[in-house]
């Protein structure tokens, strides 16, 4: 019996030393790294040192701003998914010499958007996409991009190349660093005509849709939906051409002041004559407008509003809806540009509608140019004026998460293009507006309700 607990006694001591042994071995060990809580999911940030891939396997989240330097290039697979962080909200900036090479397709856009789960989203709820450029502006230093980034853009190379963008959504973006410097959807800072944009769309940007800080990009089939401020703003020399485009506003959001234009264009700021002249060249756009839709907030603004010296040249395209005017000249150097023999400044076979003013001139002082002027040259040019939005016979424009903007039977958009003068980046079509028969919207486009 004393034997038999004397082994049991020890066996008990055998075990407790084992225990003991176990426990100082665990403490000497290298902690074990939990998994992460979503492995697909991939954090950028800061500036990247070498080129780099980003990966349609994964979900990338922006942290903070985040820049592609001068000699590295980010790639983005078609299908891609870029979001950014809640708290650091994000932005996406390509540096004068670096480059984006960002191939959707069409059935695998590259979207580019907010952190917050759909219902919960807000124009604003990160930057968004800037692309810095050797091209050059009319500012006689080089410029700081606006957005709080603190870079610089422009140049002397025209046919400078900051990379591709096919097929890319951006949606919710448009934070602003303080009152009057923001970042846009898609900002171009002295971009480069070797560079190619096609098939972007701007989804309920906070700022303008689009932003065009000199340079001499081109680009085709853009789209700006739901956007706070101006869907397309040229200034600072722009002097690119853009085929194939739309803007179509949300009646019941707008940002406040002077906001909620299909384009904005100045020469600068201060409506100098520095050269080179902002002067976009534009053709097959459609601008609709809220239409005076129940709800519609009171600073949705003008179709095209050309200011501050700036030149222009629109043609085949459609203006319709707008609240407070269609086609609207408000300088005098741009009046005299559009209206003077041997002038560069054209409006032509245009179909224009607005709730009101179709035709608009403000802030003259010293050019003769009236809106009843301006309404016989534009119609001797080929341009059409409607009383009401829907004799231009579009599918369905207002339909905000369904729009059809292609021409219906009978429609006037379905012939009267001209394209004489113009130069063979130029598609030619019979149809005026940014549609015939044919729907490019369909695939890698979306309308979304806001917020979601």
């Amino acid at each position: 019996m004393i034997r038999s607990l004397m082994i049991s006694r020890l066996a008990l001591v055998a075990l407790a030393v084992a225990a003991i042994t176990s426990c100082k071995k665990d403490d000497t060990e290298e902690p074990i790294t939990p998994p992460p809580t979503n492995p697909n999911e991939t954090i950028l940030s800061g500036t990247l040192s070498a080129n780099k891939t980003l990966t349609a396997d994964k979900t990338w989240t922006l942290k903070g701003y985040v820049y592609v330097p001068n000699g590295v290039t980010l790639t983005i697979e078609a299908g891609t998914t870029i979001k950014s962080d809640k708290t650091e909200k994000g932005a996406l900036c390509i540096e004068r010499g670096g480059k984006i090479q960002a191939n959707g397709t069409v059935d695998k856009p590259i979207v580019m958007t907010s952190g917050q789960d759909a219902g919960a989203r807000n124009p604003g709820d990160w930057g968004g996409l800037i692309i810095l450029g050797n091209a050059p502006t009319n500012r006689t230093s080089t410029p700081v991009i606006e957005g709080g980034l603190d870079r610089v853009y422009g140049g002397t190379n025209a046919n400078d190349n900051s990379g591709t963008l096919k097929y890319v959504r951006i949606e919710y973006a448009g934070i602003a660093a303080f009152p009057g410097s923001e970042i846009n959807g898609l900002t171009l800072g002295g971009v480069g005509s070797a560079t190619t944009i096609e098939n972007v769309q701007v989804v309920y940007g906070n700022d303008d849709a689009y932003e065009f800080f000199g340079g001499n990009v081109n680009a085709k089939y853009l789209v700006a939906f739901g956007t706070a401020d101006d869907d397309f703003d040229f200034d600072f020399g722009y002097t690119g051409k853009i085929q194939f485009a739309v803007a179509l506003r949300d009646p019941s959001f707008v940002d406040n002041g002077d906001a909620g234009n299909g384009i904005e264009a100045d020469n600068d700021g201060s409506g100098t004559t520095a050269t080179p002249y902002t002067r976009p060249v534009l053709s097959n756009f459609t601008f609709v407008g809220p239409n005076n839709a129940s709800g519609t907030l009171a600073n949705h603004n003008f179709g095209n509003r050309w200011r501050r010296a700036v030149r222009f040249v629109l043609r085949n395209s459609i203006l319709m809806g707008w609240q407070k005017g269609g086609f609207s000249i408000e300088s005098d150097g741009t009046a005299n540009d559009y209206s003077a023999a041997g002038g560069t400044s054209e409006f032509k076979n245009n179909l224009v509608h607005a709730v009101a003013d179709p035709y608009r001139v403000s802030g003259l002082t010293y050019a003769t140019l009236t809106a009843a002027a301006m309404r016989t040259k534009a119609e001797s040019e080929g341009c059409k004026t409607y009383a009401n939005a829907a004799d231009i016979k579009l599918t369905s424009p207002f339909a905000l998460t369904a729009p059809n903007l292609l021409p219906a039977t009978g429609s006037d958009a379905l012939a009267g293009a001209s394209f004489t003068g113009l130069d063979a980046f130029f598609a030619t079509t019979t149809y005026v507006g940014a549609f015939g028969t044919t729907n490019w919207l369909a695939s890698w486009t979306r309308f979304p309700a806001k917020g979601q």
